[in-house]
């Protein structure tokens, strides 16, 4: 029985991560949906994070109140900074280039989080370049290959795959919104729109050294994710007052838009932030990185089966080496977690309790403690 608990216990923040690229891949539909149908994506940016604060405060309240750490000015300035670059700003910039371009080309560039996190975390000292082990390398070569998959779904399309209908279109080709298609034609708009997708992908990816950072000062990660979300809701909806000149568009007309704000609020921007807190406080920001480019897979996969999109070649190469790459990034940080715990069994002496240093071939990559 033990074995089997440590093993599901090793397995969890595994499995989190994959439930929250699950979450992000049917928000993302959602929003392309509601981007379809005219919605301000300013305006859903502000009501996500409102609602996320409506359930994420109830939550921390209820289960930290026997506990609850002191809040410093520094806890409050890393979360301030945390909902400006993993809420507020990551998502406007996240769903303006979502509208310029199409969401499997947004992903796309979006994978390029792990490379950009793993920079990151080398220059801020959390992570370092170790090719001199085999887990290094692995982490290296995997990062390497989600960025190649990447760029091969970008300039390789190849033939179309045809699989099977599934009669099922939530799109609306006919919507008298057509602006959206000419948007996908102009070069220029869709070039702007990878830049700025290139600039939340950074956006996020400072998040995740931020909260890491945050997580050593203020370990409870239900209390951290709801002045996050507050943070967050404050700024985006700031952000959304001064843009948005249009009051037609605070009015949620439709079941669609009460969705795009009510889901991505209480799933992502709540039970998505505090499972990530604690996978990031647990394994580190590079671990809950790696795993975005599995997004991108489930993205296109329900965007062939639910839009109506098609699926090509290329695609489908890029997501195998995306997804090679993944696990062996997994590979080389469940390697270097085993190694560390091995060096902290082997370095205390049992017979007076002294901690001694002893050279072995490891990584050397700062742990993020729980």
């Amino acid at each position: 029985m033990e074995s089997k608990s440590s093993i599901w216990q090793g397995l969890k923040p595994d499995l989190l991560m994959v439930l929250v690229q699950i979450a992000y891949a049917v928000v993302t539909i959602i929003y392309k949906l509601a981007i379809n149908d005219g919605m301000s994506m300013r305006v859903a940016s502000a009501y996500r994070l409102i609602c996320a604060s409506a359930f994420t405060i109830p939550i921390a309240l209820f289960f930290d109140r026997k506990k609850r750490e002191k809040i410093t000015w520094s806890v409050l300035s890393k979360t301030f900074l945390c909902g400006l670059f993993g809420g507020s700003l990551y998502l406007n910039l996240y769903l303006e280039a979502l509208a310029l371009t199409s969401a499997t080309f947004m992903l796309v560039v979006f994978n390029l989080i792990p490379a950009i996190t793993f920079i990151m975390a080398v220059c801020f000292g959390m992570d370092k370049f170790n090719l001199k082990v085999v887990e290094g390398k692995a982490k290296i070569i995997g990062t390497l290959l989600g960025i190649s998959g990447a760029m091969l779904m970008i300039f390789f399309k190849g033939a179309e795959i045809h699989i099977w209908s599934s009669n099922i279109n939530l799109s609306h080709p006919h919507h008298p919104n057509e602006q959206m298609v000419s948007r996908h034609a102009d070069f220029g708009k869709k070039l702007l729109g990878v830049s700025i997708a290139l600039a939340s992908s950074c956006s996020f990816s400072l998040w995740y050294i931020i909260q890491a950072k945050l997580n050593e000062e203020y370990s409870s990660h239900r209390s951290s994710a709801a002045l996050i979300s507050i943070m967050g809701a404050i700024q985006a909806t700031a952000i959304a007052l001064c843009v948005e000149r249009d009051w037609e568009q605070w009015k949620l007309g439709n079941n669609l838009r009460i969705f795009a704000v009510v889901y991505p609020g209480i799933v992502t921007s709540g039970l998505v932030v505090i499972a990530t807190a604690w996978c990031i406080k647990i394994r580190g920001p590079l671990f809950a990185s790696i795993f975005s480019p599995l997004q991108l897979f489930l993205v296109v996969i329900a965007a062939y089966f639910m839009l109506d999109e098609k699926l090509y070649l290329g695609s489908m190469l890029g997501a195998m080496v995306i997804v090679c790459g993944l696990y062996a990034v997994l590979w080389g940080q469940s390697k270097e977690t085993k190694n560390k715990v091995k060096i902290l069994e082997i370095t205390r002496m049992p017979e007076n309790d002294e901690l001694v240093v002893i050279s072995m071939p490891v990584s050397h990559d700062r742990v993020i403690q729980s």
